[in-house]
């Protein structure tokens, strides 16, 4: 037994916030081959003892003494020196349960690249790959002599590994050796977040075998590919999932390395749709919302980390307990997830109703649009814009699961709060009195800006980013909604420009400095200025790839037309000067596959649709005339329903199975 979560270092509320007294309590069903069975109950007949374990800690690492080993497991072991367990709960939960969600587990391994040796023996391991889990050791040499690892995101300069971003995590595994034959070790109750492995104290000089990263998360199954014909868009891709794979670990944590860790209720809903394409969610989220309802505050706020840790509220992280429910609903098809979180979403949009001035919220918490480009935004404007967001989802969740009355009452609150911010924010030519790219994003994306303006406020909106030399200055809140805003208003043409750009501030700027996941700053580490603020300079931190959901939903065209995918929509948008883009999304109906080529002028589009599923194909074509499927006029093809002309596309009903458009230039 560890300390883990329960008793470990939290954060920087330090250890036994949640608890001081491990306790364990099992019930082991026995079946004999003579057909009787037998049930062995935790109970004061058990004994216990120390053993090689002798520190583990999520936050500082674990040490282990080879020397201590207890063979407890040989039949006939003597554990009369063992001592009497002691009995009882601190905590006594109402009801015992099986875990309700993903397990965590190792689910690869990385070997080095490289060793280096910035100073007599200390060996520094490149494994290529920032994630989260440990490293497996293989050592030999005395009893007694003691092996130091310490763990790294990045180099310094000098070759050094660079910690100064852990803040006062140590990070640190110590192995003492039992000696005689080779020794290989790993340990079992921390985990960490690293590239490179710092080892000090070992016999000898070591080989590219003596470490390997072993991968840690919670086991989610991947549905999601992407691949185009621009290598540093598929290393974004690949950095997406990585981010997601390294702090998907039990919880949706904000950083796996640092001395935080925590379940950070705004990355996670700035996230969830984007990890909704890469991995199959549902289950961990439900487990997630869990502790979500059961972080709320007496005031019906929700928590800004989840399981709590004694935080505050912020709007934006709050917004957690709604649009996570909500996503999960349409990516699965699921109801039952609002069911269970309806009594706590309803508090929290009472809360927000209690602290409302004529449709209007002060500002909830301080965080703002977070790491912004000198962007900052008005937080009542942000609180008051997500106030009107929640009402909408929550209309539309309740129309789903039978609430009429209420969605209806929804629908009607709504209308009043855009009616209020309009009247706030909102000047008469379409700008916002807060003309921040995040602010017109809000106003846009949420459905705030009244139709008449709209057009006016996209060219405001284009404007605030040619202003800004054609790059984002968007922060964590206005990241998600930056790309899909763009497409909302017809302007896919700089949605590509911004994902395509490599020039501070953008995606691949840290995809051409060697980023093997997501930073958390767009500036983490610039050419000019080298690291920036370590007292918040993660270089895991999912966030910012939020951008996979347009990938996959614009730029690949999978999009749910139903929750569940009972219907989809096929919509791609070839640009970017992209010759070729292939995306699959493993639904909870079967697979969904695209793949566009830009061939000769023209456009070819595959596609197949899961079975008992129908698709709206949008095939991007001026004259519905010049599109064939299968080598036929598409319109007189076997299985495809011409439906009209929108916007450029030609529109197309199919059913299940594989499909070949092509529309001629």
């Amino acid at each position: 037994m560890a300390d883990g979560w329960f008793a470990g270092n939290v954060f920087s509320r330090g250890q036994k916030w949640f608890g001081s007294k491990l306790r364990f309590r099992a019930e082991l069903f026995l079946e004999y081959e003579d057909g009787t069975s037998e049930v062995i109950l935790t109970d004061r007949d058990w004994r216990g003892a120390e053993g090689p374990i002798r520190e583990a800690d999520i936050q500082a690492g674990e040490a282990y003494d080879a020397r201590r080993e207890i063979e407890f497991s040989r039949p006939g072991f003597d554990d009369q020196k063992w001592h009497p367990v002691d009995l009882g709960a601190e905590i006594k939960p109402a009801v015992f349960e099986a875990y309700p969600g993903i397990p965590v587990r190792k689910t690869g391994e990385v070997k080095p690249i490289a060793i280096t040796e910035p100073k007599p023996g200390v060996f520094i391991f490149d494994l290529g790959q920032n994630f989260a889990g440990w490293a497996r050791l293989k050592v030999s040499g005395n009893a007694g002599q003691k092996v130091k690892l310490r763990f790294g995101e990045m180099l310094n300069p000098d070759g050094s590994l660079y910690t100064t971003n852990l803040r006062t995590a140590r990070v640190t595994d110590y192995y003492t050796l039992k000696g005689g034959t080779e020794e290989i070790w790993e340990p079992r109750f921390t985990f960490h977040g690293f590239r490179y492995v710092e080892v000090s104290g070992y016999p000898g000089k070591p080989g590219m075998d003596a470490i390997t990263g072993v991968v840690v998360h919670s086991d989610l199954p991947i549905t999601g590919s992407f691949e185009s014909s621009d290598h540093s868009l598929n290393r974004l891709y690949q950095n997406i999932v990585w981010g997601q794979r390294s702090n998907y670990l039990e919880v949706p944590t904000d950083c796996p390395q640092r001395d935080e860790r925590m379940g950070w209720m705004g990355d996670a809903q700035v996230f969830v749709h984007a990890a909704s394409y890469n991995m199959e969610i549902g289950a961990f989220f439900t487990k997630w919302m869990r502790d979500v309802v059961d972080a709320q505050h007496e005031s019906g706020a929700f928590a800004d980390i989840s399981p709590n840790i004694g935080t505050q509220s912020a709007s934006g992280w709050a917004e957690a307990g709604i649009v996570c429910p909500h996503r999960i609903w349409k990516a699965y098809g699921d109801t039952r997830i609002i069911d269970d979180c309806w009594p706590a979403m309803n508090r929290y949009i009472d809360f927000m109703v209690g602290r409302s001035r004529d449709g209007l919220q002060p500002p909830l918490g301080t965080y703002g649009d977070w790491l912004n480009v000198k962007a900052p935004l008005d937080l009542g404007y942000i609180t008051t814009a997500y106030y009107a967001y929640d009402l909408k989802l929550m209309a539309e969740m309740a129309a789903a699961t039978g609430r009429p009355r209420e969605a209806e009452r929804f629908e009607k609150m709504f209308d009043q709060v855009r009616a209020a911010f309009v009247r706030a924010y909102v000047e008469p030519d379409g700008r916002v009195k807060f003309p921040t790219q995040t602010a017109y994003l809000m106003a846009l994306r949420f459905g705030l800006m009244p139709d008449e303006k709209r057009p006016a406020a996209a060219a405001h909106l284009v404007k605030a980013i040619e202003d800004r030399d054609g790059c984002l200055s968007t922060g964590f809140i206005g990241v998600s909604y930056l790309l899909p805003t763009l497409t909302d208003v017809g302007r896919n043409d700089w949605a590509w420009k911004l994902l395509l750009n490599h020039r501070y501030p953008s995606w691949l700027y840290s995809v051409d400095q060697g980023a093997t996941t997501i930073w958390e700053r767009w500036n983490s580490w610039t050419k000019e200025k080298g690291f920036e603020n370590p007292g918040m300079n993660s270089f895991n931190h999912y966030a910012y790839g939020s951008v996979a959901e347009w990938m996959f939903r614009t730029a690949a065209g999978i999009a749910e037309e139903t929750p569940g995918y009972k219907r989809i929509i096929i919509k791609p948008a070839p640009g970017g000067g992209l010759g070729f883009l292939n995306a699959s999304y493993d639904s909870i109906r079967g697979s969904v596959k695209t793949a566009w080529r830009v061939k000769d002028g023209g456009i070819e589009l595959d596609l197949t649709v899961p079975a008992n599923t129908t698709a709206t194909v949008y095939v991007p074509a001026l004259d519905p005339a010049v599109v064939t499927e299968g080598g036929v006029p598409a319109a007189k093809s076997a299985g495809v329903k011409f439906l009209r002309a929108d916007d450029g596309a030609a529109v197309f009903e199919v059913g299940s199975g594989s499909y070949q458009f092509v529309a001629a230039p």
